[in-house]
């Protein structure tokens, strides 16, 4: 079991952080949503879909209309689409500026961003829910999940990943946000007993009782040291696995034991890539969900990549979804002349066969991004109510350098709407970006790692978002202007609604909120005794 100490580790917060207080008193989300969506977010000042770009083509038109979840019904995120996201870029910023639209650009982190905690780097996070995304406030404390790593064991914080524990950190739910410090419990698991030596990004959920299930991605690295050194080495493992254990809260904190894991699922090599197809592949990131449209199901949706050997599959005509005669069409010839076929990310539906969600089996794809991305991280589903109907919202996260030749983002959040889980799914504002950090689009896209100097100092500002009721989007600190991260940033709030988004500059200090601003919106047993 692990034990609170007695004297926890607070965080490092700088006084500038506590103006923010007042500002974001109003937004804490205490009330309980519907039990059939999500909290909703506010609409943005207009809803209209941006207009068409002469020079560009036009997006691919999707309906948004339901599908059966076990349909073969899969939702392309087409080079179209995509093609917009330089349709609403301004070509004509001076170099190293951000090109994007305000609407969808995070506001600035400053560089002098306060250290989360001393001992551990910080970045994926999520936070303690039910089965509607609601976020629970379990006898009186907050809790969130991290992706941490150990800030002094003598590797780098590009390192950080092959050496990756799922850690927690909590505070109580009256806390003031900017004021009051989180608390870094430790790792969520005792040492050796997950599945695989590097546990990697999921969801936990509140169960029965005490209970909570932790779905997490489990990876299995075979050259730490090789890797640590800077070296290639063996690819990895990965698995998708769950732990069920319990949680405790008493008068000095939060505590959890008694974690059992399971193996759920593992690439099948049909739908969704194998290590053997690609060492490269992607296969995590599971976040599970209740459907009210489907009552008594549990789902969850991954990040996975299309079936098949690396390099085997070639573009379609509906991968890229140009309409017949568009004169500013690309021609798919040339597109796979470019390679765009390497790239080949999906969002992956799975659905559980029992109760005890031990047992599940897979689903196809629900969103494809064929020769537009290889990556589609920690896909969220979102369901949020417009105008009496649910609406299901998509939301995913996305490198600048993993787009296909040809294409250009940010690192930011993407998100698609429809009618249901499985959708023919609208981009929101047309593209499918929703919040990119300060970029120059007009610029060749680069890595957090390697920056060039004329490219916009935040471009890698912020990523692995994660949408909360409300619109609220929290996320890590990558690199600031050259200052590397390892906390958690601002958090942000977006307003959207009939599938366009909006950065909200109104929420915080001039669109930033407080660091690593979780609110939780429902209570679990009683408010707590430890006020």
């Amino acid at each position: 079991m692990h034990k609170h100490p007695n004297t926890p580790r607070m965080l490092r917060w700088r006084p500038a952080a506590a103006a923010l207080a007042a500002t974001v008193a109003a937004t804490a989300f205490l009330a309980v949503p519907s039990a059939q969506a999500n909290e909703p977010s506010d609409p943005p000042s207009s809803t209209q879909m941006p207009a068409p770009t002469p020079g560009f083509p036009l997006p691919t038109p999707h309906t948004q209309t339901a599908h059966d979840p076990a349909s073969d019904f899969t939702s392309k995120w087409t080079r179209a689409d995509a093609k917009q996201i330089m349709a609403q870029s301004d070509s004509k910023v001076q170099p190293g500026q951000n090109s994007m639209s305000p609407d969808v650009t995070m506001p600035e982190i400053p560089e002098d961003f306060p250290a989360m905690n001393d001992d551990v780097w910080v970045w994926d996070t999520w936070s303690l829910t039910d089965e509607k995304a609601n976020q629970i406030s379990y006898k009186g404390y907050d809790v969130i999940f991290s992706l941490v790593a150990d800030r002094h064991a003598g590797y780098g914080f590009d390192q950080r990943h092959w050496n990756a524990r799922i850690g927690y950190f909590f505070r109580k739910t009256n806390a003031d946000p900017a004021k009051d410090k989180w608390n870094y419990g430790g790792h969520l698991f005792l040492d050796n007993t997950s599945i695989g030596n590097t546990e990697w990004s999921g969801s936990t959920r509140l169960m029965k009782g005490n209970q909570v299930n932790v779905f997490y991605t489990a990876t299995t690295f075979y050259d730490v040291k090789e890797r640590n050194a800077g070296g290639g080495g063996i690819a990895p493992d990965a698995v998708i696995a769950k732990a069920l254990g319990n949680i405790h809260a008493d008068k000095n904190g939060v505590t959890f034991d008694g974690f059992q894991h399971t193996k759920l699922l593992e690439p099948d090599g049909k739908l969704y890539q194998n290590k053997a197809q690609n060492p490269g592949f992607a296969f995590r990131d599971p976040y599970t969900f209740a459907d009210p449209a489907h009552p008594g199901k549990t789902y969850m949706v991954f990040e996975g990549n299309t079936g098949g050997k690396r390099g085997d599959y070639r573009c379609k005509s509906e991968d890229l979804g140009y309409a017949k005669g568009d004169p500013n069409a690309e021609n798919l010839d040339e597109v796979n002349s470019k390679g765009a076929y390497y790239q080949t990310a999906n969002v992956g539906l799975a659905v559980a066969d029992n109760k005890d969600l031990t047992k599940w089996h897979f689903l196809p794809p629900i969103l494809s991004a064929n020769c537009v991305n290889d990556q589609t991280e920690r896909p969220q589903i979102f369901i949020q109510n417009e105008n009496g109907k649910n609406k299901y919202y998509l939301f995913t996260i996305s490198h600048q350098f993993t787009y296909a030749a040809g294409m250009r983002g940010p690192d930011g959040v993407y998100g698609f709407v429809g009618d249901g889980v499985r959708s023919d799914y609208q981009p929101m504002n047309n593209s499918g970006l929703a919040l990119g950090s300060p970029t120059d689009l007009n610029l060749p896209s680069e890595s957090p790692e390697a920056p060039t100097p004329n490219q916009n100092g935040r471009q890698f500002q912020a990523y692995s978002h994660y949408v909360q009721p409300g619109g609220l989007v929290q996320s890590f600190i990558d690199n600031v202007n050259g200052v590397r991260g390892g906390s958690l940033s601002p958090t942000v709030k977006i307003n959207f609604r009939d599938g366009v988004s909006k950065v909200d500059r109104s929420f915080g200090q001039n669109g930033l909120g407080p660091f690593g601003y979780l609110p939780t919106n429902v209570h679990v047993g009683g408010n707590g005794l430890y006020k």
